[in-house]
């Protein structure tokens, strides 16, 4: 667990490990194919913003806490998944908790014009993004995707980077979100001690 001291603003570097190739997130009518826990299922498809759902599960005992904030490069899903040109952005992580463990590692991909548009959010902290745009007039959030992320993909290698058992892969969704036009992307991985106080 790295400490405000240990973060890392404003350095450009690349997303390490192998990117998420679009051909592996699956619309909604076909995840429903896949094989996943229900328990796990119920929580990557239910409905309403994941960190309210977390609090009226976990009480006082939900953190939302900021791991990383850096400018990186956007590589080619990034750019077919944001539909847009831009060469670099703002890659948010944060882990959402209950009780101390990690329940979903989500990673906001702000590409430069949209930062440009919106400065301030590269100013979030540790507040929910989710619920930072919910009160803004001008949102629109797509539909979500969902897939399997193997333990090499770049965003579960960090999602992974402390786990002292790292499993094989994780489940994960994303949605392209729009602020007035400008576009972000919004992944969450949900780790192996969701819904598990």
């Amino acid at each position: 667990m790295r400490h405000d001291s240990q973060r890392r603003t404003a350095m450009t570097r690349p997303v390490p490990g192998k990117p998420s190739a679009d051909s592996e997130w699956l619309p909604a009518e076909r995840f429903g194919q896949a094989t996943v826990d229900a328990q796990l299922r119920a929580w990557l498809i239910g409905k309403g913003l994941l960190s309210l759902r977390m609090k009226a599960v976990c009480g006082e005992r939900f953190a939302l806490r900021l791991v990383d904030q850096w400018t990186g490069l956007l590589g080619a899903a990034h750019k077919s998944a944001l539909r847009i040109e831009d060469n670099a952005g703002l890659f948010r992580d944060v882990e959402m908790c209950c009780a101390e463990k990690v329940w979903v590692f989500a990673q906001t991909v702000v590409p430069d014009s949209t930062l440009c548009a919106h400065p301030w959010l590269a100013e979030l902290g540790d507040s929910p993004l989710g619920e930072t745009l919910s009160d803004l007039s001008g949102v629109e959030r797509g539909a979500y995707e969902y897939a399997w992320l193997p333990a090499e993909d770049a965003v579960t290698a960090r999602a992974l980077r402390d786990a002292e058992i790292k499993p094989a892969g994780l489940w994960a969704r994303r949605s392209r979100v729009t602020l007035r036009g400008a576009p972000l992307l919004m992944h969450e991985l949900f780790l192996p001690a969701m819904g598990r106080v």
